[in-house]
């Protein structure tokens, strides 16, 4: 079982902090604890608005273990409802797709339009549009979820009364450091499929400097020195600022440029790389050691990429990605081992930000600590 205190520092005078158990990343129990008491009660990071471009366009989610879908209303606004028929709770949105301006339950044809209103329900009370007496077909409309688009990106929240959204990404909006994330357009998406890790490994390794001169010394030329961390409340990563003489013989294709990897927690991943490019990575957990990742490639509205640059861009990203999923894979290897339980150590400056990630998880899970028994092999 984990102790309360399962993220203690080694002891009061020591700067170097243990990391979260290896159970946190191999117990299917640690990611239901995560899945109702983290994911499931705050701003989450779900997709992408360009994905949805017109009315009745739909993509199927699961967030916190819970089916959902994004939809295009026909006011051109993005929602969210839990992805279930309210008759026999069959999953109704099982592809991408457009569905018109009803969504239809393939089973028995109950009908809903796209603001969620029950508009059919055949046959249900006999005939084909006999009701039960009593049957109210306004209290059967789909469960909205919370849901907000902040440029081109969708976040739900499955709480009963959500946080302040305006609030969630503050943060990250002082950390953008004048960039105008609206003025980017996506160019190019990757979907790298199911990553051997887990979840929280991912944000890990994107949030700290400690290893790019070492895993990506092949691919970009940072040099640790030039990096620090930050953590602005649930905002956290790192940047490096490269100075105007740095750069000038620099390849802005190769990361030799101004970059900020920011996070808001969980879920929410952008890199910033100046003058004119961003990268938002969103990674979906699908067991307690895989996840799904994919990233979009923006540039900003006014810059100008080749056909060849952007396939030397895309061409770039799989390498790093393939350097750090290569790391995360072996990561989560090693977290079953014995010598695992304890965490590791973090190095207090180059680590406090994956420290901050770390106790914003364990704050979350800890109360529905009591309720985990561990396997052997998980202790």
């Amino acid at each position: 079982m984990f102790s309360q205190s399962f993220l203690d520092p080694f002891d009061g005078d020591s700067a170097v902090a243990r990391g979260l158990p290896g159970a946190a990343y191999t117990s299917p129990e640690f990611l239901r604890l995560e899945q109702d008491l983290l994911f499931g009660r705050q701003w989450v990071f779900a997709g992408f608005a360009h994905e949805l471009p017109k009315p009745g366009d739909a993509r199927p989610i699961v967030v916190g273990g819970r089916p959902l879908f994004l939809l295009r209303d026909a006011d051109g606004e993005i929602v969210a409802f839990h992805n279930i028929c309210r008759h026999r709770n069959l999953k109704l949105i099982d592809a991408a797709g457009n569905c018109g301006k009803l969504i239809r339950c393939p089973y028995h044809s109950w009908s809903y339009d796209l603001c969620g209103a029950l508009r059919n329900a055949p046959y249900f009370g006999g005939e084909q549009r006999e009701l039960p007496a009593g049957f109210e077909p306004g209290d059967y409309g789909l469960w909205p979820v919370a849901c907000e688009t902040w440029h081109d990106w969708i976040f739900v929240n499955l709480a009963p009364e959500p946080a302040a959204f305006d609030a969630f990404v503050a943060p990250l909006e002082r950390q953008l450091g004048g960039i105008d994330a609206g003025t980017y357009v996506p160019v190019a998406a990757l979907d790298f499929g199911e990553v051997a890790c887990n979840w929280k490994l991912l944000m890990e390794n994107f949030i700290e400097p400690y290893h790019v001169q070492f895993v990506h010394r092949t691919t970009t030329r940072q040099p640790l020195e030039d990096h620090y961390t930050f953590v602005d409340e649930h905002c956290i990563g790192s940047a490096v600022e490269l100075a105007p003489s740095e750069t000038e013989d620099s390849n802005p294709l190769a990361l030799e440029v101004t970059s900020r990897y920011l996070t808001l927690f969980p879920n929410f991943v952008m890199g910033s790389y100046q003058p004119d490019q961003l990268g938002i990575y969103l990674n979906e957990p699908l067991d307690a050691g895989r996840t799904r990742q994919r990233r979009v490639i923006y540039r900003h509205r006014d810059a100008h990429y080749s056909d060849a640059q952007l396939l030397q861009l895309e061409t770039l990203w799989r390498e790093v990605h393939a350097e750090d999923h290569a790391m995360c894979a072996r990561l989560q290897q090693g977290r079953h081992s014995p010598v695992a339980a304890d965490g590791g150590v973090l190095s207090p400056r180059w680590e406090n930000s994956v420290r901050r990630f770390q106790e914003l998880v364990a704050d979350a899970v800890r109360p529905g600590l009591d309720r985990i028994e561990l396997n052997e092999d998980q202790k």
